[in-house]
């Protein structure tokens, strides 16, 4: 066991994993899950062919299961690809897909099948109820439409929406200003190749706060690169471009997300103080401390900054190099996003130990978690309580280290609802269905022209590239709308 510190952590070894803190008990407490309930969900999904497509920021207890079942068509992932194999899933042959996630996860994955002409596959939530999303929410208020429509009058404007929003976001966005979607895992070159793509382009992104500070830092920062360093970037630019782009990219200044809102000052203090050996990783949505942190850390190869799946891959590629040296040594990384993600990790983790039996190689995951965020019981049964914002990991800050409305994606609930498929009658599942948009949106309903932000999005991940229709809207839709205007008046 490791010396004991402030953190709680998870020790990671190649045939089990060890705890420390009352915290870190409870993300492990799942990690190896109930054999008998592993077999039932297996045999459920294979026999009535559900695809489950799930976030990263699951709970242990139901990701641990997921992760242990047999059945090809279940996908843990960022979500930007959960819609992508939510398609493939209806097209290889399954009859229904449930997503694990916020809403928007499930109204995105709908509105992909229904492009790709899917629409007789039906998308199922767990739950009867919203489960909502303090970062969506933030975009859907008239605060966010007027930042919209003023940055709309401004030529050549291209708005750059972050996925986690609902697609009645999306469309009244697109109607707006043109706009293309993005996530964690793409918003650096989506933004680079926009600057690249179209002259004199101005970008607008949001609504995360968070996101676009750092990445209006990492911008600055790549600004004191050279033209070689910043090449390996993004090859189209330069320190030139770098400086002309900062002049014309803006964010939203009141969007936050309450999971990464709490890696802030003083948790970056006692990282600084008490975990100067370790590599730190931060999401791109965390507070400008913690980012910067990271970024400093990044410069040295003991950092990364991006999406949970850079985060993931980074830690896989730090632990698939120790274990090739050889000989005792513990990698300690302080987790800087939602600790779902943890059992993404410990799978990776152990398979590369496992692949180097007896390296003597060993991971610990340190968790940020503010002191006053949770209190430890005693109890067996109930070893921690919520801290004084309401939830597991929660700070007075405000933000969590467990998403809470995440966590309303039960285990038994997905459960319920498989055994419910092909029993129930439509009516008594109809609230598990994606929520239906059918207000109209200049003359198309809100489902239609929400999906095509992330249609543009889907051709830049496939292509590296602005879709050409993107890109002519972005030119052209102001002239056309001050033509419309003359043309009324």
């Amino acid at each position: 066991m490791s010396t004991s510190r402030t953190f709680p952590s998870l020790r990671v070894l190649e045939d089990r994993f060890e705890a420390e803190g009352a915290f870190a008990e409870a993300q492990a407490e799942y990690l190896q899950p109930d054999a008998a309930i592993v077999r039932e969900l297996d045999a459920l999904l294979a026999e009535k062919k559900i695809g489950v497509v799930a976030h990263f920021y699951m709970d242990p207890q139901l990701q641990g299961v997921l992760a242990s079942c047999t059945w090809p068509h279940i996908h843990i992932s960022d979500s930007l690809v959960m819609a992508d194999r939510a398609v493939a899933m209806a097209e290889a042959g399954c009859r229904s897909i449930i997503v694990l996630g916020v809403d928007f996860m499930s109204e995105n994955a709908r509105a992909m099948l229904d492009k790709a002409g899917l629409t007789h596959v039906p998308v199922y939530r767990v739950a009867a109820e919203p489960i909502g999303c303090s970062l969506a929410a933030a975009a859907d208020t008239m605060t966010y439409q007027a930042w919209l429509t003023k940055a709309a009058k401004t030529p050549r404007s291209l708005h750059v929406v972050y996925i986690n929003t609902s697609l009645r976001t999306k469309a009244r966005a697109h109607a707006v200003i043109p706009t293309i979607t993005c996530t964690s895992s793409n918003v650096v070159q989506t933004v680079l190749t926009a600057f690249a793509e179209i002259p004199d382009v101005h970008v607008f992104f949001g609504p995360d706060t968070y996101m676009g500070r750092n990445l209006g830092q990492l911008f600055a920062s790549m600004s004191e690169m050279s033209d070689e360093e910043i090449r390996k970037v993004h090859p189209a630019h330069s320190r030139a471009t770098i400086a002309q782009l900062r002049e014309r990219f803006a964010w939203f200044e009141q969007g936050h997300c309450i999971v990464h809102h709490m890696f802030g000052e003083d948790v970056v203090r006692r990282v600084r103080e008490e975990e100067k050996g370790s590599f730190v990783t931060a999401h791109l949505e965390v507070p400008g401390e913690m980012f910067e942190l990271a970024l400093e850390a990044r410069e040295a190869d003991r950092g990364v900054v991006g999406s949970t799946s850079d985060i993931l891959g980074f830690i896989t590629r730090k632990v698939k190099g120790a274990v090739a040296r050889g000989g005792n040594e513990t990698l300690r990384f302080v987790l800087g996003t939602e600790a779902g993600m943890i059992t993404s990790i410990v799978r990776e983790a152990q398979k590369a130990l496992r692949a180097h039996a007896g390296s003597g190689v060993a991971v610990e995951i340190a968790f940020p978690v503010a002191s006053e965020a949770i209190a430890a019981t005693g109890e067996s049964d109930l070893a921690i309580v919520p801290g004084v914002s309401g939830g597991e990991g929660c700070s007075t800050a405000g933000g969590c280290a467990t998403c809470p409305y995440m966590k309303m994606n039960s285990l038994d609930a997905l459960i319920d609802l498989v055994r419910s498929l092909d029993v129930a009658d439509d009516d008594t599942l109809k609230s598990f269905h994606p929520k239906t948009y059918v207000e109209l949106v200049e003359g198309r309903t809100a489902a239609d022209i929400g999906g095509v932000p992330i249609l543009h999005m889907r051709h830049f991940s496939k292509t590296g590239h602005l879709s050409p229709e993107l890109v002519e809207d972005v030119k052209t839709r102001h002239e056309r709308r001050a033509q419309r205007a003359a043309t009324t008046a």
